[in-house]
Parts: structure tokens; sequence; C-alpha cells
């Protein structure tokens, strides 16, 4: 038996933290894997709200790394014994996006995700994993495409911001938007991922970036990581008159997943500039504008799930960046903390007080 965090009913108050659950055996194509240390992502946040889909009972996280414990006959990627990030949207290979290229839109497995249980309650009531995964457990089943294999020497506490917040932020910098060098960009939002975003900028060569956020106890933070400028909301626009004489940033990153910050990012935004939404908004809240500004404003709205990544291709990456010190992972590590401290941790996280707090298991 092992320790999950469980979601019953979405909107629940608490999650209940038990240590009678196991997992299926994995089947041929899946792998087992211990997890050594998890991140609390908004993400999670949003699917214990409802704003993200999930079918409870489900064992939350999906930003995750830890050891290889047991793997299927036909798994040949990775072995017992070696460390891995956790992948929360695996590429199945074979799908129209996949074979397009653009494997961070693959569904095939978050698709089976809600019709899968691969938890067992003790009761032997069955339970979903987040996404397909739920690190928030000392073990869990996923299929070998779910796991990316690391070097030994990367912390697994650094490895589990490898599986979701490094890749969506720097990636939506690097990957969908290709910052240009001696750009000028803007960051609405600095939270975990706008301040990846932040990094992202920097190392694709940006010469200015604001960041803007309401809470100015943040701004120091974004300077920390990459911000040239900061922002409030009541002040953008007279950053933007500053910085862009008036005419807007070449991109302008939304990192907060609200059709409010959207309308921020896209009004901050030079003629023929790029808007990249990065935040994840719920399903009823609506960007609305002008089929005229459209078109002769020339700017373009980009989605960007998972930071356009291919954790194959990236992680590595992302993990030569932070070897070379150009990609600071320990600094958005706020709170290292226990199993049991979760919903303590989801507390803070409501909050807006913490970048990203990761557990630590045994």
């Amino acid at each position: 038996m092992a320790r999950a965090a469980v979601l019953h009913a979405v909107g629940d108050a608490e999650l209940d933290l038990r240590d009678d659950v196991s997992t299926v055996d994995p089947g041929p194509d899946q792998v087992k894997v211990k997890i050594k240390a998890t991140g609390v992502c908004h993400s999670d946040l949003s699917t214990i709200s409802g704003v993200l889909p999930a079918m409870p009972p489900t064992v939350l996280g999906h930003e995750g790394a830890g050891v290889v414990a047991e793997v299927g006959e036909h798994v040949t990627n990775v072995k017992v014994g070696d460390h891995v990030v956790v992948n929360w949207t695996p590429d199945c290979g074979t799908c129209p996006e996949c074979l397009r290229g653009e494997p961070y839109l693959c569904m095939t497995f978050i698709a089976q995700s809600f019709s899968i249980a691969n938890f067992r309650l003790g009761d032997d009531t069955p339970a979903f994993g987040m996404a397909g995964t739920g690190t928030w457990a000392d073990e869990m089943v996923v299929p070998f495409q779910g796991v990316i294999k690391i070097d030994e020497d990367v912390p697994f506490e650094y490895a589990a911001l490898l599986g979701c917040g490094i890749p969506t932020g720097v990636g939506a910098a690097v990957n969908t938007a290709k910052v240009q060098p001696g750009s000028k960009v803007a960051v609405v939002g600095t939270g975990g991922i706008g301040l990846a975003v932040i990094q992202g900028a920097r190392i694709a060569g940006a010469s200015t970036i604001l960041a803007v956020d309401p809470n100015e106890a943040k701004h120091p933070l974004a300077k920390q990581f990459g911000a040239t400028h900061t922002a409030t909301l009541d002040t953008l626009d007279e950053a933007k008159n500053l910085l862009t004489a008036g005419s807007g940033f070449d991109y302008v990153f939304e990192a907060v997943g609200k059709a409010a910050a959207v309308t921020t990012a896209w009004n901050a935004t030079r003629r023929g500039g790029d808007v990249i939404v990065v935040g994840a908004g719920a399903a009823d809240d609506n960007f609305e504008m002008s089929a005229f500004g459209l078109l002769f404003d020339g700017k373009s709205l980009k989605a960007s799930l998972y930071g356009g990544c291919d954790l194959k291709r990236d992680i590595p990456r992302f993990v030569d960046l932070w070897r070379a010190g150009r990609l600071d992972i320990d600094g958005l590590i706020s709170r290292r903390i226990r199993f049991e401290d979760l919903n303590d941790a989801v507390e803070a996280l409501k909050t807006g007080d913490v970048i990203r707090q990761v557990v630590l298991f045994d």
C-alpha cells in the first residue's frame, strides 16, 4: 500500500491524504515509477476547482520525477532503477498530431485516463490519475511514453519541475513564440509559469522584458529571473509608452489563465506582434475582440500548450541550460514540504504567496 492525495469530488475543501492506495500492475507497454519529488502546480488547483476536467476519485499531481520500479515486457526506453521525469502528455506516435510533429497536442493517453483507472483505494474502489499520472502518490503507473530518462546528477526536486513548469514557461518563449534576440517582451502574470517564461525570454536574448503583475511584492523576484522592468496593471500603459514609444511589445505572454489577462496582453502588443496564451482558463471564460481589429492590427494570437515541447528533445536542453547556469530552477522553489503538508500547500497556492512548492518523498 502507498500514500496518495485523493480528490473525491470537484470543489472538496480538503484532499483525502490516504495510506491505503495501490497501483495496478504495469502492462506490457507500461512503467511503474516510485515518485521521489512532485510539484504543487496551479493546474492541480484548477483540477480541484473544476476548471480542468477530472474523473473522481482522482489522485492529483502531474509534475513529478522518480525512479523506475517496474517495466512491462515491451518497454525498451527505460529500465528498473533509471531516474525519470513524468510526461503528463505522452505522445502515442501515431495520431495526426504526433505525425505532424506536435506531440504536445496528442490526446491519446489523456483521453484514456478518463476511462482507465490505474489506482485502487483500500476498499478496492478504482481511482483515476490526474491527466493519467497522479504524482501526489508514492508510486504510479504510466505508459512508457510518459517517462523521460534523465541523468542521475539532476536532483529530483529540480527534475520534477522539468515535467511541467519549466517546459510550459520556457518552452512558450523558445518554442511557441520563438523570441528573437533584441526583441521586446512583456509577461502578464508572474507566478511560477510567468517566471519561467521570463527566463525563456532572457535565454532567447530579449533586450527588454516587462513583468506585469498587480502584486508589487512579486516584482523584485521577476527581476531576479530576468525581467528588466516591472509594472502593475495601472502602470502598464505608462511602461508601454516608455519602453516601446507607445507602439507595443513584440511578444506578450498571458500566464494567468483569465480572459481579462488575454485582453491585457492583446492591448500591450504592437501591430504585427504575437500574443501567446500560456495560462489554462475556464471553459466559460470567453475572450472577445472585433473582427476588424483582428485583421487590421495584424497581431497573431497563439496558444502554447505544454510550451510546444517535445520532452524527449527539450528536457536534455533544459538540463544543459541548468548546468550552464543559464536556467535557475532552484530559485523557483518556494518551499520543500512533505506529503502530509499537501492540504496546506493547496491553501498557500490559493493565496499566491508561493511560486512552486515541492513535495519530497522518502
